[in-house]
């Protein structure tokens, strides 16, 4: 029995490695298919050919000076910056203020910020454009792009469950300590949460810089524009597509959040499996 056993385990073990090698392969597929074709050029582009070409230095090098594909990089790394820094200080404030204040309507409070979960962007843009383009004056500028994303429900959860976990003799401890709530803040929860703070900021960052509607809507100003319109942009220009250059510029967009995700991979599975450990 112990012979047929290890002489089953090679054979197990083999199948379960091809299958998530196929699994990975089929993920990544999109992704392989915009590659290869990113390295021809604008005619072999719409043909069935999968072998790669010569021509992917030329066309990102065509997106990146004809279609101005840097400034586009630069305005979504600034907007995406900001929101991450911005959502993650408001989410970890708000996230501090439900869990060690005691205010009147508190679990109504925090039900109402969890309810804005369900209301999608496309259904809040009217009143939205009317609030930041008309009524504040922002529009086209970074502050219409910037300011709507600031409030996260998805933050204030995922740290108000965090802050949760934490024992309350800390907390006890501080405040006989002579703590107050920002020092307690900055010296005990926050070196606690940087896992927490690792995760939120992938996720927001991927977000923001994937973020189409909303520009479209809001930024007229070609310089200020965001990078997924921009890539937008190069279909149909004079009623011709260089799709060459289409997927060269889709491959260079992916870098800066990939970026991210690899440098923040850790914090970011430890951060969604506190949950579990504790």
């Amino acid at each position: 029995m112990a012979a047929k056993t290890m002489r089953a385990t090679p054979l197990k073990l083999f199948f379960i490695h091809a299958t998530l090698i196929m699994a990975i392969l089929l993920i990544a597929s999109p992704l392989l298919f915009a590659l290869i074709k990113a390295t021809q050029a604008s005619n072999d582009v719409i043909s069935p050919r999968l072998i790669p070409g010569g021509d992917f230095i030329n066309n990102v090098r065509s997106v990146w000076t004809d279609a101005n594909l840097g400034r586009y990089m630069i305005n979504s790394l600034i907007v995406a910056t900001s929101v991450t820094i911005g959502k993650t200080l408001l989410s970890v404030l708000a996230a501090l203020a439900f869990v060690y204040f005691r205010f009147p309507l508190k679990s109504l409070a925090f039900a109402l910020v969890l309810f804005t979960l369900m209301l999608p962007t496309e259904l809040l843009i009217v009143a939205l454009f009317d609030l930041v383009g008309q009524t504040l004056g922002w529009a086209n500028s970074y502050l219409a792009i910037i300011v709507p994303f600031l409030a996260s429900a998805t933050g204030t959860f995922l740290f108000r469950q965090h802050f949760m976990s934490i024992p309350d003799s800390l907390a006890d401890a501080a405040r006989i300590d002579g703590c107050g709530p920002l020092r307690f803040l900055w010296h005990v929860l926050i070196p606690m949460s940087t896992n927490t703070i690792g995760a939120l900021a992938v996720i927001q960052f991927v977000f923001v810089w994937d973020q189409y509607l909303w520009p479209l809507v809001i930024m007229q100003n070609d310089e200020k524009q965001v990078v997924q319109v921009g890539l937008r942009k190069l279909i149909d220009v004079g009623g011709q597509t260089d799709w060459g250059a289409v997927m060269a510029g889709a491959i260079v967009t992916i870098i800066p959040p990939l970026l991210i995700f690899t440098l923040l991979q850790e914090q970011f599975s430890k951060g969604f499996a506190l949950s579990q450990d504790k």
